[in-house]
């Protein structure tokens, strides 16, 4: 059924209709497989591009726009986190991936024009945790292709092989990578009891309360930043609870009164945003097991703080 413009009485093709309605769903899988918004947003734009690049004639030969236009971004996706790789032995200190806030703080697209959420909204569930995006990092490109698409998408390793370029039995093979995924995310406690040990370490944090801070951290935890070489940071993770609480009793010290810690979710987690002179400058995302922090992730390149608003 077609849809008036918001504008005059010309009528939205309602082919064209349903083709963007599939922009949520290649945004929610560009960002699983890339772990960078812009680079979701560019790649799914590349997509529609290819799409229009067809005819008329080859258009409507196409059984199933939706499936076509996932398939192509798959394999889009499977290209970039190849020439990912490359990028990455350049780049600055650790990596992670691009944290999302809630959908109530996003922003527009770095277009500006549509006001609509960036990504029209990635939905926020156990796939998009940094813990979880963490992991699919790990993985070879073709591994994290098949994974996001048999386990997170549901789609049958026929299909998965037409993506990857791969039979279905390389494909069960690589999707087989969700054994580290298993191993490597123990079951997460309550969102609300995450949130109570987050706001215990932001109160101890600002304290300087190393003693507190060390109760609050897994013996074992690791603490990584990502700067990119374009904001200050360690360049190394911080391994050991003592040591990065005493670490981070350093930051707030110097620090001092311009810095406000504020309590955000990020990628559907319990988080923390770090504002000095009111501008951010870096976004925490924390992995609770039980009741002990075992992984922080301090994202202070401002590139990827694009998503961020606040005020």
């Amino acid at each position: 059924m077609s849809t008036r413009a918001e504008h005059g009485d010309d009528q939205i093709d309602p082919g064209l209709s349903a083709i963007m309605s599939e922009r949520r769903r290649l945004i929610n899988l560009a960002y699983r497989l890339l772990g960078s918004l812009a680079d979701a947003e560019d790649a799914v734009q590349e997509t529609y591009a290819r799409w229009y690049a067809l005819s008329a004639r080859e258009q409507q030969a196409i059984e199933s726009p939706g499936a076509w236009l996932m398939t192509v971004a798959g394999r889009i996706c499977l290209n970039l986190l190849g020439s990912a790789r490359a990028r990455r032995e350049t780049y600055v200190g650790d990596w992670i991936p691009e944290p999302l806030p809630e959908p109530t703080e996003w922003i527009n697209g770095r277009s500006g024009a549509d006001g609509s959420d960036p990504a029209d909204r990635v939905t926020l569930d156990e796939s998009v945790t940094m813990a979880f995006l963490v992991v699919l990092d790990s993985m070879t490109p073709a591994e994290r292709v098949a994974f996001v698409l048999h386990d997170v998408f549901r789609y049958p390793f026929g299909e998965v092989a037409e993506i990857v370029g791969r039979t279905p039995a390389a494909c069960r093979q690589l999707a087989s990578a969700r054994r580290r995924i298993r191993t490597a995310q123990p079951a997460a406690g309550p969102v609300t009891g995450q949130a109570g040990i987050v706001r215990q370490f932001k109160t101890a944090w600002q304290a300087k309360d190393i003693d507190t801070l060390i109760s609050l951290l897994d013996p074992g935890a690791t603490a990584t930043a990502d700067g990119g070489g374009l904001a200050v940071t360690h360049l190394h993770p911080i391994v050991g609870g003592e040591r990065i609480a005493r670490a981070y009793a350093e930051i707030a010290r110097v620090a001092g009164d311009r810095t406000t810690f504020l309590e955000r979710t990020v990628n559907g987690t319990p988080g923390l945003a770090a504002l000095q002179d009111g501008k951010l400058v870096t976004v925490f995302a924390f992995e609770v097991v039980g009741d002990r922090i075992r992984h922080i992730w301090a994202v202070r390149n401002p590139e990827k703080l694009q998503p961020w608003r606040f005020g």
